[in-house]
Formats: C-alpha cells, structure tokens, sequence
C-alpha cells in the first residue's frame, strides 16, 4: 500500500514542474545569470529527471546506478523537450512496478567514490521527492530573481514545512 502512495506523491509533485514550463520560454529556462551558483532552471529540471531516469534503469540484479544520468543539454535549452521528458517520467511512474519486498543497491558517488548502498525502491523513490523538492526550491530561488511568480504558493517548500 505504502508503495502505491510514494509513487502518486512522486506524481504529486513532479506535476508541478508543468507551472513552470508552460509559463517560460527556452531563454529564461537556460538563464544562468542568477548567482551565486549560476545555474539554470533547466539544468536543475535535467538533473531532477535524470535522477528518475536511474531509477527506471534498474538492472536484472536489482542495481540502480545514480551516477550513470542522460545528462541530455536540450532539456536544459528547450522547454518543449523538458516537457516531453516531464512526461516520459511521470508516465513512467505511473506503471512503474514498485515492488517493496525486494533490496536493491543504488551506486552514488557521496564524495569519496562511487560506492554501493543497499536499500529499498520505496526509499529511493522517497529520496526522489524530496531531491525533487529540494531543487524545486532552488528553481524558485532563481524565479525570484528573474522577477517570476508562479501560480502555486507552496512550490519548493517541503509538505511538512510547517504553514505561517
């Protein structure tokens, strides 16, 4: 049950990456003016998605490899590719098997080396939402500085930060 629930919250959430591509163009989606990090909306899109990708390539002997990302630039330059890739993603979601009763080892690189560390798919998926939130509130950081609004208040915030 609880498999099915992280899944429509990853759905939940990455659904509200529509606002935002629907309302630039490929120019502010590709600014990296904003510091101090000079990143762009779209390499933070590309990186959130490309995570999701890792996940999806989960190998025969249950291996998931978050070093191994696309890392395909016209999602960072083009708002109707990260529209399609949006897409793909959550459609890949939605019929994804998220079968909770098996381990699985996630290959990262923390800093010293890519290294193995055994977990479960609802952990990782977990770990999906929040790194996409976490870079939602970034993308909102650089809206606010391209004097950009967008239509949801709470985009970026954490579901339990808690409400003024």
């Amino acid at each position: 049950m609880s498999s099915s629930l992280i899944i429509k919250s990853n759905i939940k959430t990455l659904e509200k990456a529509h606002l935002i591509l629907n309302k630039l163009s490929n120019d502010l989606l590709s600014d990296s003016s904003i510091a101090p990090y000079y990143s762009s909306i779209g390499s933070h899109m590309r990186h959130i998605l490309d995570f999701y990708s890792c996940i999806f390539n989960i190998t025969n002997e249950n291996k998931i490899d978050l070093t191994a990302r696309p890392r395909n630039k016209a999602i960072e330059n083009s708002c109707e590719e990260a529209k399609i890739y949006l897409n793909n993603i959550i459609e890949t979601l939605k019929n994804f098997n998220c079968n909770s009763n098996k381990n699985i080892i996630v290959l990262d690189d923390l800093g010293l080396g890519t290294i193995e560390i055994l977990t479960t798919i609802e952990s990782i998926l977990a770990q999906a939402n929040s790194h996409t939130i976490h870079h939602f509130a970034i993308i909102n950081y650089i809206l606010n500085n391209l004097n950009i609004t967008i239509e949801d208040p709470n985009f970026g915030f954490n579901y339990t930060t808690p409400k003024k």
